[in-house]
């Protein structure tokens, strides 16, 4: 509040009154701290107002006690301790507080995002694993953030977070097959011929499989996904696990179906015809496994993407076309001979080996942490501990 007070001439001062400024919070700050707290984000609020300030804008946003910045300026145990404690966020912030903060969390074991528009926030935006400028920053501050928001208020860092942990997701999904094919082409070709003496595969038939499965792979980046409700982690060793496993039983049943095929259907005499019914092997494998391998759960709960259902489609009748009409050293196959490759990888990568992945991949999920290792200090008692990201946040409308 301002006084205000005027004087007739020489005389005394005489108070008029008291003028009220309140540069009030966004209307949608409060849902959107709301929805980052449900994405398992703490929401942290650094201002430089004076302390009673921010308490009653930190009451009206929800969010928890404000503590004075100048209680950073310690030693840096001390200031890391603070940060990690904070309830709501800090009041009284000169700009060089903002990358101590920063720093503080990532000290503590936290992976941390921040918000700003100035050229004073430029060195919190660059040390930050996520700098977010916003809509009307400094082309400083953009060129320091990692992140650009392009309108108005901070709503969209909502959908910041949710596609990249469906981009994460996506990536699981490429990993997951990548190594669960590398094992089934490799230990195929190399078990294979030390059975049989003969090479069941040839440079076409891995040129022709790259092109078609590409296709696929392209187009999981259109994939729908879920995005998760808590913060992710590069902690994939479970789920390679779940894609060695993957990989195994694929290479059995795929061994299984060779020899059906070498002592009922002459592959041993034909060698046009083994490189095509290995080449459909590995596609209609590859394709059915996809399915199966971009849900962690039961594959039919969820819809796969418009674009790659097409895509999956175009490869298998693609695949379908090659084998029955042949190309090159490849020689055709009975439709009936494709059809019984593509039925067999189908209920196999759709049945028993989703109900394995099913479970390897609750089982995967239960074992991720929920805390990144090494922490630096807990929670006093009766504080709410810190989850593994923060978005130190501006109050207003102007961040």
């Amino acid at each position: 509040m301002l006084a205000v007070a005027r004087a007739d001439g020489e005389g005394p001062l005489r108070l008029c009154g008291l003028a009220l400024l309140y540069d009030a919070p966004r209307p949608e700050s409060r849902r959107l701290i709301d929805e980052l707290r449900a994405l398992g984000i703490r929401v942290l609020m650094l201002t430089g107002d004076a302390l009673p300030v921010a308490r009653e804008i930190a009451s009206v946003l929800g969010l928890g006690a404000i503590a004075s910045a100048p209680a950073l300026r310690g030693v840096q145990d001390e200031a890391a301790r603070a940060a990690e404690l904070a309830g709501g966020g800090f009041a009284e912030v000169f700009p060089e507080d903002k990358f101590l903060v920063v720093k503080s969390l990532q000290a503590a074991g936290h992976v941390v995002g921040m918000t700003g528009d100035g050229v004073n926030d430029a060195p919190a935006l660059r040390q930050a694993e996520v700098g977010i400028a916003v809509s009307g920053a400094t082309d400083v501050a953009k060129g320091a953030a990692s992140a650009v928001l392009t309108t108005d208020g901070l709503v969209n860092i909502v959908a910041l977070l949710k596609n990249g942990r469906a981009t994460y997701q996506r990536v699981l999904t490429w990993i997951v097959n990548k190594v669960s094919r590398t094992i089934l082409k490799s230990g195929f070709v190399v078990i294979a011929f030390l059975v049989t003496g003969k090479f069941v595969t040839s440079a076409l038939v891995m040129l022709l499989l790259v092109c078609l499965t590409d296709l696929t792979h392209v187009a999981l980046a259109t994939d729908r996904v879920h995005p998760s409700q808590k913060p992710e982690t590069w902690n994939i060793g479970p789920l390679v696990r779940v894609a060695v496993v993957l990989g195994v039983l694929t290479l059995i049943e795929a061994l299984g179906l060779l020899a059906v095929g070498w002592h009922r259907l002459g592959l041993a005499s034909n060698a046009g015809a083994l490189q095509t019914f290995t080449f459909q092997t590995f596609l209609f494998f590859a394709l059915t496994s996809l399915l199966s391998v971009r849900e962690r759960h039961a594959f039919f709960r969820s819809r796969p993407s418009a674009v790659l259902a097409i895509s999956l489609v175009a490869a298998a009748t693609l695949g379908t076309l090659i084998g029955v009409h042949g190309v090159a050293e490849l020689s055709p196959l009975p439709l009936g001979v494709s059809a019984l490759i593509f039925g067999y990888a189908a209920v196999r990568a759709l049945g028993p080996n989703d109900l394995v992945k099913s479970v390897l991949c609750a089982r995967a999920l239960r074992e991720s942490p929920t805390q990144p290792p090494g922490r630096a200090g807990q929670p006093a008692a009766g504080e709410a501990p810190l989850p593994r990201c923060g978005v130190p946040a501006p109050s207003n409308a102007r961040p």
